[in-house]
């Protein structure tokens, strides 16, 4: 079974920059898929293309094999999720949810809207307007809308990004078991690391409009291919050229371990994360380390001689500076 998306070389130039570059990715079918890269990256254009928003200068999208990219917005099955979810606020959540459906003279409207909104939780809430509903219940009305017209990708620009941190955390747990129990794909697009790797099944890492890295999270965290997907995915330590992860990073008042690469160091500052303590650190030779130890191993003060170490399989392959 072929992806349920792919791009080939996908180029999107505007008068004044070039957007994206030379963009090719496939997307399994089923998989929950993420788009990571910093503002002004192009991911949320390349999003806007596969939508039908815009239109490649060059290159192909394919849905299901197929090319799509003559096709307009609503000729493509595929269904976005707004950052701003872009709900109708004279409908209730009934009418904002049915309002594709409608549009189609889809049959059996009626049932599918139920079962939608009892996929997102919201059954019992149809008669309420989306000024009548807190953030989360608002996305929710907004993925329903989407989910109940049951389209081969959905995408998902930053809907997220709106939500306080508590709700961001517990709406992104709901998010991640909705598409595993609905099966549709899901491309989800935004700049938060932890964000991409809790919830995917694959992530594309973007720079300037091209794509650095695809893989797993695992892939991309462990085993990053550049320098901008090692620092971007995450904390890094650079000593004498290696780059080391935090976590992967100890702080010893004895010797370290006779396998391991080891600094001395001094001690300038801690920060009490709860189930871990950062340490950061000064080599001899000024360079500023950072180590993330779990907080039953004690406490460090200021200006205390410590080693530093870490074992060499700790140490990510990276290639040396263009």
């Amino acid at each position: 079974m072929g992806p349920v998306l792919e791009l080939r070389d996908v180029c999107k130039y505007y008068p004044e920059h070039r957007a994206l570059e030379g963009i090719s990715v496939e997307v399994p079918r089923g998989a929950f898929f993420s788009l990571l890269g910093p503002s002004g990256c192009g991911k949320t254009t390349t999003l806007r293309l596969i939508a039908g928003f815009e239109a490649p200068t060059a290159g192909d999208i394919l849905l299901n094999g197929e090319r799509i990219t003559h096709l307009r917005p609503y000729e493509r099955n595929v269904s976005t999720v707004f950052q701003n979810y872009a709900l109708f606020p004279h409908l209730t959540v009934r009418g904002n949810v049915e309002f594709g459906l409608r549009r189609r003279r889809a049959d059996g409207l009626h049932a599918r809207v139920r079962a939608a909104l009892e996929m997102v939780e919201l059954a019992g809430k149809e008669a309420r307007y989306p000024a009548q509903l807190s953030g989360g219940e608002q996305q929710r009305v907004a993925l329903a809308r989407s989910l109940v017209l049951e389209p081969d990708v959905l995408l998902l620009d930053e809907p997220l990004a709106a939500l306080d941190p508590t709700l961001r955390k517990q709406v992104r747990g709901e998010l991640k078991y909705l598409q595993r129990r609905v099966g549709i794909t899901f491309l989800f697009v935004t700049h938060d690391q932890e964000e991409a790797l809790s919830l995917s099944d694959r992530i594309g890492v973007m720079r300037a409009g091209r794509l650095e890295q695809v893989g797993t999270p695992e892939e991309i965290y462990l085993r990053p291919r550049t320098r901008f997907v090692a620092s971007f995915v995450g904390a890094l330590n650079w000593v004498d050229g290696a780059a080391v992860r935090p976590e992967a990073t100890r702080i010893s008042r004895e010797a370290p371990p006779g396998d391991a690469k080891s600094r001395p160091a001094t001690v300038t500052g801690c920060v009490f994360l709860g189930n871990a303590i950062q340490v950061q650190v000064r080599l001899a030779t000024g360079e500023s380390v950072t180590a993330e130890v779990p907080r039953l191993e004690g406490s460090f003060l200021p200006d205390q001689a410590v080693q530093v170490w870490w074992r060499p399989c700790d140490e990510l392959a990276l290639p040396p500076e263009p």
